[in-house]
C-alpha cells in the first residue's frame, strides 16, 4: 500500500466495458508527512474520494482484489481515504471536515 494525494481527475468516455461508471482520479504518491513526489498516475476510486484527499492506494494484482474492482483491467486502486497521520506519536495529517 501507498500513501497518496489526490491532485485531479480523468474523464474517459471510451474505456472497456467493466470500467465504465467507475472514477478515475489521478495520484502522486507522498511521503510519512503528506509531502508529494514522484510521477503521477492513474488509479480507480472505490471510495468516492476528492482532489486534496490523502488515501491508501494499492498497484498491481493487489489492485484486482477489492470487491469493485476484481476481475477488471485494474493497475492500480483507491481503496481508503486517510483521516490521519500519526508519525512517531506525532499527528502530521488530519482530515479537515
Amino acid at each position: 500500500m501507498l500513501i497518496a494525494k489526490v491532485i485531479g481527475t480523468t474523464v474517459s468516455t471510451i474505456k472497456d466495458e467493466k470500467l465504465v461508471g467507475y472514477k478515475l482520479l489521478i495520484v502522486r504518491q507522498t511521503d510519512e508527512l503528506g509531502q508529494v513526489f514522484g510521477k503521477p498516475f492513474v488509479a480507480v476510486d472505490t471510495v468516492d474520494a476528492g482532489i486534496g484527499d490523502l488515501v491508501l492506494t494499492c498497484s498491481g494484482s493487489s489492485a484486482r482484489q477489492t470487491e469493485q474492482t476484481k476481475d477488471k483491467p485494474v493497475d492500480a486502486v483507491i481503496m481508503s481515504i486517510i483521516d490521519s497521520l500519526d508519525v512517531e506519536g506525532k499527528t502530521v495529517f488530519q482530515k479537515t471536515a
